[in-house]
């Protein structure tokens, strides 16, 4: 489920508990988590509604400025299916984020990152890819995923995934367009480079 940015800063304050979505099927439900930018989004319910039952308290606590322009907005999906209110909260930071920001590290925590990366390159069924797609998010940071890829002569869905792994080792982070090494990341990058010289 896809937050625009403004949506996403409502849940961080607190002043959206609710959004609305056209589905024929529920796409998530209650309980699930989402990872965003902003941290983990909590899915507190997900509920069937007609237009009728949708109330000004919900345009406002959706982010609308009445009911009116909520259900204008509904009715301008392209979706089919029927209007559901899904109730969340944001439940606490991405774990990922905290790691990303820990740049002080040991000499033994940047060499076991080196190992994780020459392990993940080794089980890669393609030629060792991780320092590659650390450098091109280092150059162009901000850079749309399809432009990075494109410059790795790459598919942008399997470099989208891979850049997904680096992220889970707290080496970049997602952008509202495209990525950034993180501190920790840019800690790691001095490490081997410095080993190379």
């Amino acid at each position: 489920m896809l937050f625009r940015r403004e949506v996403l800063e409502g849940i961080a304050g607190g002043r959206i508990d609710r959004v609305f979505r056209v589905w024929a099927v529920p796409r998530v439900r209650a309980g699930s988590t989402q990872r965003t930018w902003a941290g983990i989004v909590v899915i507190d319910s997900v509920t069937p509604v007609t237009p009728e039952e949708i109330t000004e308290e919900d345009a406002h606590r959706s982010g609308f400025q009445d009911r009116a322009a909520l259900l204008t907005a509904l009715s301008k999906s392209t979706k089919e299916g029927g209007y559901h209110r899904v109730m969340l909260h944001l439940g606490g930071p991405d774990p990922r984020s905290e790691l990303a920001e820990d740049a002080d590290l040991t000499e033994r925590e940047l060499a076991d990152l080196k190992a994780a990366l020459d392990a993940v390159d080794a089980r890669s069924r393609r030629a060792p890819w991780t320092r590659e797609v650390l450098r091109l998010i280092e150059e162009h940071p901000g850079l749309r995923a399809q432009e990075l890829a494109e410059r790795a002569g790459r598919d942008k869905l399997p470099f989208k995934a891979d850049v997904r792994r680096l992220k889970s080792l707290g080496l970049t982070d997602s952008l509202e367009t495209g990525y950034r090494i993180s501190p920790r990341g840019k800690a790691l990058m001095a490490y081997l480079r410095a080993l190379a010289e």
